[in-house]
């Protein structure tokens, strides 16, 4: 059995006892994209070496079980801190209509997610070398974005500071993170609270491997109303 086929069975496995049913070719691509972090991870360090071997579980799957989470009438989203497309990449594929930006600071890592957009054929998503609290990123996509995307780059009240310029006047914004969030959260809520309109922290416990959420996953969902 190849590597692909591997990634395939894996995720066949946590797609489908979670109830959730990609269509073949969404796995495929998936897989291949697993295949392609793994090799250029040996030149630019997009994930921990010593994670390569749960890549799908902890970087492919988690990025797009996240969209089982996220309304369906959205267009454009906003993926912080991107690094090697994670939640990006997933999210496109999973969610072929909804279009993003995937941002980050790093030139190396937004070179790969390129190549990886392009490999993969992704038309809905593009990659962005910049901060995106930089003066020309808030002008050119000042309230452009329906949804904000984050796997745990920054703490929830800079995550506010970067996202609000950015957003339509309702918007959403999901940070995957782990740990107790209770602090951070009560920080962000004390100087952003007029913008918060629902708020939610999901466990994302998921089967077969983490069905009373040991591994602490938590998903911050909030839905922003300028």
């Amino acid at each position: 059995m190849d590597q692909q086929e591997q990634y395939l069975l894996e995720l066949r496995q946590f797609f489908w006892e979670n109830g959730i049913t990609p269509d073949e070719y969404q796995l495929e691509r998936m897989a291949h994209f697993a295949e392609l972090v793994l090799k250029k991870n040996q030149k630019v360090n997009l994930i921990s070496r010593r994670d390569e071997k749960n890549i799908i579980e902890n970087h492919i799957f988690i990025s797009a079980f996240i969209s089982e989470f996220i309304p369906q009438k959205l267009n454009y989203f906003l993926d912080i801190g991107t690094g090697g497309g994670f939640p990006g990449i997933p999210l496109a594929i999973t969610r072929p209509m909804l279009r993003g930006v995937l941002a980050d600071s790093t030139a190396k890592k937004i070179e790969a997610v390129e190549e990886f957009i392009n490999k993969l054929k992704l038309s809905n998503v593009v990659a962005e070398n910049n901060r995106v609290e930089s003066p020309e990123f808030k002008e050119k996509y000042a309230n452009k974005f329906d949804l904000v995307v984050s796997r745990g780059t920054v703490p929830l009240i800079i995550l506010f500071r970067y996202s609000i310029p950015l957003i339509k006047e309702k918007a959403y914004l999901i940070a995957v993170k782990g740990g107790n969030l209770e602090e951070e959260y009560k920080t962000a809520e004390l100087k952003y609270k007029s913008y918060i309109k629902k708020s939610t922290i999901f466990e994302l416990a998921y089967k077969p491997t983490n069905i009373k959420n040991k591994k602490g996953k938590k998903l911050v969902f909030l839905e922003l109303s300028k």
